[in-house]
């Protein structure tokens, strides 16, 4: 997993060590392919501006030309302040993709200090995973000040109401997420109405419920709190996925 940073007065990455990055942006390369590629580059550029780093031009042309064109990767970009500003990509082969997950619900407040930016609270966030699996789940589900299901630690959260999907509202406490953003455009263009509300544990344990990013794409939620979830609507989750699939494109010519 090798971090590659930005040198900008040279125009060139050199070899870096760097654990604890304020913002990071990542994607899943498949084949040479990305889904919300365009959507990825300008979330990280966005985020990065209050840092004083305006333009990432030189840099994205730079990490476009390094990404590997086979096999499966799941590249992060990464902002570091050591001590100012820079920027760097850090190469690493992709994960076992799953399709399925357990989930254990966090009781607490959701501990997250900037919830809409991926990077800061990372920390947290791996106690949070690895209490997850102390819980024989996958995921933890955070909460919100009324004890309804907000999003995953590292996913968002969607769940099905009848013909209605539903999820939390981008209000600022959820991240923004790729995958997310994909499927609700997807469900605009099909008439699927999305209703954008909180609801409780218990509400969405008895539901068919799907925990998105843009490493695993749509996980189906097997287990809630230990508990086996309904049945879930096969021929619905495969057409998403198999949407999806059709949004991949080629990753710029190199």
């Amino acid at each position: 997993m090798q971090l590659w940073q930005w040198d900008e007065p040279s125009g060139r990455f050199t070899a870096a060590t760097g654990e604890h990055p304020v913002v990071v942006d990542s994607w899943l390369v498949w084949q040479g392919r990305v889904r919300g590629y365009e959507l990825h580059w300008a979330r990280f550029a966005g985020s990065i501006v209050e840092y004083g780093i305006n333009d990432v031009a030189a840099f994205r042309a730079a990490t476009e030309a390094i990404l590997p064109r086979s096999g499966l990767w799941f590249p992060r970009l990464e902002l570091h302040l050591d001590p100012r500003p820079r920027v760097a990509v850090r190469l690493r082969p992709a994960p076992d993709l799953m399709r399925s997950a357990r989930v254990w619900v966090y009781s607490g407040p959701d501990p997250r200090r900037q919830p809409s930016r991926k990077g800061p609270d990372f920390k947290v966030q791996e106690a949070l995973r690895q209490a997850a699996k102390e819980h024989r789940a996958d995921e933890a589900i955070l909460l919100d000040e009324q004890g309804r299901v907000r999003e995953g630690v590292f996913s968002n959260v969607l769940w099905w109401d009848g013909a209605d999907l539903c999820t939390a509202a981008d209000d600022g406490a959820i991240l923004p997420g790729i995958t997310r953003r994909l499927i609700l455009d997807h469900c605009a263009d099909l008439d699927v109405r999305v209703r954008y509300q909180c609801a409780p544990p218990e509400h969405l344990a008895a539901r068919e419920v799907w925990i998105t990013s843009a490493l695993h794409g749509i996980r189906l939620v097997s287990a809630w709190d230990g508990r086996p979830t309904p049945e879930m609507h096969i021929r619905r989750l495969n057409a998403f996925r198999a949407h999806l699939t059709s949004v991949l494109r080629p990753l710029p010519r190199q």
